[in-house]
């Protein structure tokens, strides 16, 4: 599931980065695009995307992005494991399962 979200985040990105800069600039993000972006660059490390993703849109909205993204992906998970999402959210933080 990560590695699908990585990939979906590598298309994004590219494609981002291939626009004129000018166009880049005037188009809206939509909420889910700037969550997308800015959790891949935090696992890869990248603060200049980090940035520029949390400027995309208002931290609220990137709040919520994120938060929705971290829900989807962990229900993902649990069905390709066939494990409750109670499960994978405790492993995927290194909790004790209980």
């Amino acid at each position: 599931m990560f590695g699908q979200i990585r990939k979906y985040a590598a298309r994004l990105r590219t494609s981002t980065r291939e626009q004129p800069v000018g166009t880049r600039e005037g188009r809206a993000h939509n909420l889910f695009e700037a969550a997308a972006t800015y959790v891949v660059a935090r696992a890869e490390d990248d603060q200049d995307r980090i940035e520029e993703a949390a400027a995309w849109v208002s931290p609220e909205a990137l709040s919520f992005g994120v938060s929705e993204l971290a829900c989807r992906a962990v229900v993902a998970l649990a069905r390709e494991r066939d494990e409750s999402p109670a499960a994978v959210a405790r492993d995927l933080l290194g909790l004790p399962t209980g």
